[in-house]
């Protein structure tokens, strides 16, 4: 005869390796490390002050701060 097998601990499990599976996939499409988020936000910040200085402003406007 065969394993005696308790259904619910396989329901169980095939859940838990289903939310894995989920989980890993939004893990690659949306994690990023801090360091990662950090540097993205040093580039477009580089990049502002980049534009910025290189705006023209009509005669007697001061550049805003």
């Amino acid at each position: 005869m065969g394993e005696v097998v308790n259904l619910r601990q396989i329901r169980k499990r095939k859940t838990r390796e289903e939310k894995q599976q989920h989980a890993a996939g939004n893990r690659a499409l949306h994690g990023r490390s801090k360091a990662e988020r950090k540097r993205e936000q040093k580039l477009a910040e580089l990049a502002e002050n980049h534009l910025e200085g290189h705006r023209l402003l009509p005669d007697g406007e001061a550049k805003p701060r």
